[in-house]
């Protein structure tokens, strides 16, 4: 765990105490269970749920001897409670306890991620809403393609985040299981009806079947929701690096008050948060691909999962967690300059309206082959004057290529001057925007 990047809010469900924590919580409920069953006598039951308690630090130095966690784990709780101790772990295997436990954890943490979810989302809506119709331009290779607006871009941010909330809360459902199956899997030392009320009383369903441990396609399930998850939000990151760049400038990240960007160059304002985001998503991502290797136990259980799962489910749900609310706090804050949207927008003089012009020439009885030539013609005459640094637009606020076509002989015997600055409309590009949204934010 990297305190860097560890708050608190996630944090503490996967301390060392929070661990043994939700052991004691597995073994106080598996007490109950044999109770309920007749087994557990009513005072014994009542001293275990009362009194059981461990001690980090004897376990540890038990740990050191007996070379096995949930036996020092266990031997630290005996301490705790007279001969009554005799009951608890009965009839269960290690992984009934750890693999329970860990249930616990998963699905506490898992709401958290969720709830940070529903608040980027809310976020992503409150500026989607907010630059409904901001203009800006849609590019494609990187290029300059047609008008959209920036809402629509959070939209599709919105709507993508959306899918992974839904994808969450079905893994939710996937990990928030657990068993009391004993050593193998097969029950033979504890009734089925105990793992249902061990289960119920930690508000877990019991896995309709299991061997020593919970099966890892689960945990699988659960990394790589989480990496979908980083690789829609390092989406997001990435687009911000570039609508930030010096030479695009649509919008950046809040600069704070005191806030300094380079140790050498006092004027720098860079995109460090984003930057930021994208590295933690990377190594959330990560974190599946072990995951997924650990579906792979030999027969009823081995350990090579272990380790694994001491890295990947605190780092990866603590990463997540702060990449989430760094991510949040960048789309609240983020600062969006319209006008130079509408520059960039400019900036091809007026290419952007090509496929217009292209779609109004087939209602002319003009071939799409033909049309093709003309609009292209006109266009490959502009990117020749920008290249050597004609305006885009001249004194009466015209573009290159509005210029170039109402001088084309072959198009003005289609389209009249009105026609053709019909197409140079930016409410065309609008006009389904609300319904879009509509769609996205019903």
């Amino acid at each position: 765990m990297v305190e860097r990047y560890a708050r608190e809010e996630m944090k503490k469900h996967w301390t060392i105490e929070a661990k043994y924590d939700a052991w004691l919580k597995v073994e106080k409920a598996a007490t109950k269970a044999w109770n309920k069953l007749g087994l557990i006598p009513d005072a014994d039951c009542e001293k275990i749920v009362k009194n059981a308690k461990f001690n980090i630090e004897r376990i540890d130095e038990i740990e050191k001897v007996t070379r096995h966690d949930v036996i020092a784990f266990l031997t630290s709780v005996a301490d705790s409670l007279g001969e009554e101790s005799r009951w608890v772990h009965y009839g269960m295997t290690s992984s009934d306890c750890i693999d329970t436990a860990v249930a616990l954890q998963m699905r506490d943490s898992l709401h958290v991620i969720i709830e940070d979810v529903k608040t980027l989302m809310e976020s992503l809506k409150t500026r989607a809403m907010e630059h409904k119709m901001t203009l800006m331009v849609g590019r494609s290779h990187g290029i300059h393609g047609e008008p959209i607006t920036f809402g629509l871009v959070l939209a599709i941010w919105y709507e993508e985040i959306k899918r992974n909330l839904k994808n969450l809360e079905n893994v939710m459902e996937v990990i928030s299981v657990g068993q009391i199956s004993g050593a193998m899997g097969n029950m033979a030392h504890s009734p089925i009806e105990l793992e249902e009320y061990v289960c119920a009383d930690l508000g877990l369903t019991p896995a309709p079947v299991s061997n020593q441990v919970i099966q890892r396609d689960r945990y699988a399930a659960l990394m790589n929701a989480l990496a979908l998850l980083a690789s829609s939000c390092e989406k997001i990151a990435v687009a911000i690096r570039h609508y930030q760049r010096t030479e695009v400038y649509e919008c950046e990240e809040f600069f704070e008050k005191g806030q300094k960007g380079s140790s050498a160059m006092p004027h720098k304002r860079n995109p460090v948060l984003s930057e930021n985001i994208t590295g933690l998503c990377r190594m959330i991502r990560s974190y599946a691909i072990p995951a997924m290797e650990n579906v792979a136990l030999w027969h009823e259980r081995d350990i090579s999962h272990s380790s694994v799962e001491r890295f990947i489910l605190p780092d990866g749900f603590i990463t997540t967690d702060f990449m989430l609310n760094r991510l949040n706090s960048v789309i609240s804050k983020l600062v969006v300059y319209p006008e130079n949207m509408m520059r960039n927008l400019n900036l091809t003089g007026g290419l952007v309206f090509s496929q217009r012009i292209l779609l109004e020439l087939p209602l002319k009885n003009v071939s799409r082959e033909d049309a093709y030539k003309i609009v292209q013609r006109n266009a490959m005459k502009v990117w020749e004057d920008l290249q050597q640094g004609k305006p885009a637009l001249n004194a009466e606020g015209e573009s290159l290529y509005l210029q170039n076509l109402l001088s084309d002989e072959d198009l003005r015997a289609k389209l009249s001057e009105t026609e053709i600055r019909e197409c140079f409309d930016y409410a065309y590009y609008t006009k389904n925007i609300d319904k879009i949204f509509q769609r996205v934010f019903k």
